[in-house]
């Protein structure tokens, strides 16, 4: 028998074993266009419906699930109203982060997170037994729709960071910078306007650079201040650069990682920065969100988002000299290494 004392913590473990209900509630609500759909005035449900056809009586349900997690608001009279957590939906939004909650609940997604307790229990990936092929190139070969929201979702990850992480940067000094596995280059971007006399190499897998952003192709204002190189960053890394910057990429699995940075420490000049931005499982407010990645990654690619101690270590393991650490955000940190 429930007693009073332990009611709210038996309601409080059942709606988490329910949150996948609000993963799926997020999703639908963008695949739906709810947010585009609710303007600057409140609506009703059934206004909503119509506006994105769908049925008045199940999109009611799904509005009274998403305002319960705060996602839409609901007025004294019944209509529904933005929240800030909302417009980050709408696909004006400048933060819009819509793209990355549809890579985030992907279909093949569901069936993964149900096989974790094999993971845990084995501690490698589950992607290749249950899909028949390694992660990426499954990705690119067998759900190229879900690919393109992967590229779209990493461009948003990276517009939603960009600015903070131009500005704290350590390129003083620096004349060139090597943003690896860099996307399709919106930081890169970011950095060169925000450093006026820097000149940029974006390096990322080839059809990943033959979508760069387009202030950095032929005809952009920065064109002529960039590099658009192709190339696999576990084999080689550009040369004659002053500064590498990782972001979000180490969390491969930890001998590709180190593969990586022994290929700077191999081909970069004496003094050169290594710049490594991550989210820390152990470290910061941003946790949950990063201990929920670290599972993700466990699950698709046998990787991991770190603790402190066990990024620093992986650097100090390839032979590079920690200078400095510290956050940039609430949820990323920076190691600022050299060669």
């Amino acid at each position: 028998m429930t007693s009073a004392s332990t009611e709210p913590h038996v309601l409080g473990l059942l709606e988490r074993a329910l949150s996948a209900s609000c993963a799926a509630s997020l999703r639908a609500a963008v695949k739906l266009g709810l947010a585009d759909a609710l303007g600057s005035t409140p609506a009703s449900a059934r206004d909503l419906a119509v506006a994105v056809g769908a049925d008045p009586d199940a999109l009611r349900r799904l509005l009274r699930s998403l305002t319960g997690h705060g996602v839409f608001a609901e007025d004294a009279a019944g209509g529904f109203v933005h929240t800030e957590v909302s417009l980050l939906l709408r696909t004006d939004a400048p933060d819009s982060l819509g793209h990355l909650v549809l890579w985030m609940t992907e279909p093949w997604t569901w069936e993964l997170w149900g096989r974790l307790d094999e993971s845990v229990r084995t501690g490698k990936e589950m992607f290749t037994d249950l899909y028949g092929g390694e992660f990426f190139d499954h990705l690119h070969a067998a759900w190229p729709e879900s690919a393109a929201v992967f590229d779209r979702a990493m461009t948003q990850a990276s517009k939603q960071s960009a600015t903070a992480v131009a500005g704290a940067l350590p390129l003083s000094g620096a004349r060139t910078v090597a943003d690896v596995g860099g996307g399709q280059g919106f930081l890169l971007a970011s950095v060169l306007e925000h450093h006026p006399g820097l000149r940029g190499i974006l390096f990322d897998r080839p059809d990943v650079v033959a979508g760069a952003d387009a202030r950095l192709r032929p005809g952009g204002p920065l064109a002529d201040r960039v590099r658009l190189q192709a190339g696999d960053c576990r084999e080689e890394v550009p040369a004659d650069v002053d500064a590498y910057v990782f972001k979000n990429i180490l969390g491969m699995n930890d001998e590709d990682a180190v593969v990586v940075l022994d290929n700077v420490v191999k081909t970069a000049r004496d003094g050169a920065r290594v710049i490594v931005v991550e989210n820390l499982v152990d470290d910061g407010p941003g946790r949950r969100f990063s201990t929920g990645m670290d599972l993700r990654m466990l699950l698709t690619v046998g990787g991991r988002k770190h603790t402190r101690e066990g990024l620093l270590g992986l650097v100090e393991r390839s032979g590079l000299t920690v200078r400095d650490v510290r956050p940039v955000n609430s949820y990323q940190h920076m190691i600022e290494a050299v060669v």
